[in-house]
């Protein structure tokens, strides 16, 4: 059968609000056409990010019911850290209100001014959070990866040459060397399990921490039970094991693979790191038993983690996300291939050729997207990944332009995914029509979260008359 069945029934609805192009237009104007400052209710489709968006099932909210809320000591925190340390085997678990949370009490931790962090791909909370401490983020992405329109099944590797050539003489200290799984900021790409091996001996070669940005470890495990050689019959939940086995520690959002809507944890197996770690969780999080968490939330992580180790529902999510990539494909819209586990990236740069990098072809066209069918996206390109010399105003551009349809867990259904393929279809018939984005507005860190735009007047010959949009009414 080549229908994707969703493997849950809908027990609870929520309505989606149907806006038209010209309420959509004037939105963008008082947001500044920065999506962040949307309100929800006027989205259609949210594929803004899969962060604490998705859906909680039965058994998640039944076991909200058993949050215990007491300040220290409490029974919720049992049954999360006994999750925790069941599929990660580590030492200790310190828990957060979310991943940015975790990242930032590890570098404070860790990292002094002056140190390099190598990562296959930073993200953009964990390259801030590394700055901030004024250590260095340096991304090592495989070759392979840098190469959009190419297949490859793990184009989140890191490159272990440039790995050892950098630990053989770095740019200052490496106190830790991070790889993410799956590789978010690379277009949601897998990390292989031999990648993940290689990388643990070099760094425990020379001593040195390895970690895991763990926040889609279970799509990346599914990953590669699907491709790697000698996994295809093994457990989900033991390719999970043996992934963190190959590390010291990890940082992790439990609003992705931890299936809720708030939380994350830091784990590591060095007792003077967490007690360390523990004294700024008291300071600015909580207690070590909630970590500014109620027990309502630790109760569903502890039920969610395993729900992401289901093989039917990582089934269903991988074939959503391929139906997805494959349409948008077949409808000439150039995408990062192959698809990501949890979202599609769209190559701004080759969709919009006419829009030079510096009017931000991805904020652009994630811009045209919500004007044309109500949809969110997030800009992954130059406004986010890229910055602005403080001193001198030059702009560094990212290395690639790129839009991230990130598709939140258990919300949607194929109908809906049928829906974003046609507004893109559509969109593609127009595209060189499409205006680009200057700023107005920025903070020196995170830009993409509060920048406010404008859009750039496309020339007069390049004007024609506005196409129908999506959905609505001739």
């Amino acid at each position: 059968m080549k229908t994707i069945i969703e493997p849950f029934r809908i027990k609870s609805v929520e309505p989606i609000s149907m806006t038209t192009p010209e309420e959509r237009e004037a939105l963008l104007e008082v947001a500044g056409y920065n999506l962040f400052r949307l309100p929800s209710q006027r989205i259609v489709i949210d594929l803004l990010t899969d962060s604490g968006t998705g859906a909680m099932s039965a058994a998640q909210w039944a076991a909200l019911m058993l949050g215990d809320e007491s300040y220290a000591g409490s029974p919720s925190f049992g049954r999360f850290e006994a999750a925790v340390k069941d599929i990660t085997g580590f030492r200790h678990v310190i828990p957060t209100h979310q991943g940015r949370a975790a990242e930032r009490i590890l570098a404070a931790t860790m990292l002094l001014p002056g140190d390099c962090v190598p990562n296959n791909t930073h993200f953009d909370t964990t390259r801030a959070n590394i700055e901030a401490a004024g250590a260095t983020a340096i991304d090592l992405p495989c070759r392979e990866g840098r190469r959009l329109g190419e297949s490859h099944p793990f184009k989140g590797n890191i490159d272990l040459d440039a790995l050892e050539a950098l630990l053989a003489h770095p740019p200052g200290r490496v106190p830790v060397v991070f790889v993410t799984v799956t590789n978010n900021g690379g277009g949601g790409q897998p990390v292989s399990m031999a990648n993940l091996r290689a990388a643990s001996a070099i760094c425990r070669g020379r001593g040195i921490p390895f970690y895991l940005d763990a926040c889609r470890f279970a799509e990346n495990a599914y990953f590669i039970r699907e491709r790697e050689p000698g996994f295809a019959d093994v457990e989900l939940i033991d390719i999970a094991r043996e992934m963190f086995a190959l590390a010291d520690g990890c940082t992790m959002s439990a609003k992705k693979d931890g299936m809720a809507n708030i939380g994350g944890f830091l784990c590591t197996n060095d007792d003077a790191v967490a007690r360390h770690e523990e004294e700024l969780l008291i300071l600015t999080e909580g207690f070590p038993t909630y970590g500014g968490l109620a027990g309502r939330d630790l109760e569903a992580i502890a039920v969610g983690l395993y729900e992401a180790l289901d093989l039917s529902y990582q089934q269903y999510r991988h074939a959503s996300v391929q139906y997805l990539g494959e349409r948008m494909a077949a409808a000439g819209v150039p995408i990062l291939q192959p698809p990501g586990g949890h979202a599609i990236y769209l190559d701004a740069r080759a969709f919009l050729p006419h829009i030079p990098r510096h009017n931000y072809p991805g904020q652009a066209l994630a811009v045209e997207l919500y004007r044309h069918a109500g949809i969110r996206s997030v800009e992954i390109g130059s406004v986010m990944m890229g910055r602005r010399d403080a001193a001198t105003g030059e702009e560094h551009y990212a290395e690639h332009e790129l839009v991230r349809l990130a598709i939140p867990r258990r919300v949607y259904t194929q109908s809906h995914i049928d829906y974003v393929i046609e507004a893109l279809g559509e969109i593609a018939a127009r595209r060189e029509r499409i205006p680009g984005i200057r700023i107005v507005e920025q903070s020196p860190a995170l830009r993409h979260f509060s920048a406010v735009f404008a859009p750039v007047p496309v020339p007069a010959e390049a004007q024609g008359a506005p196409l129908q949009a999506v959905g609505t009414p001739s």
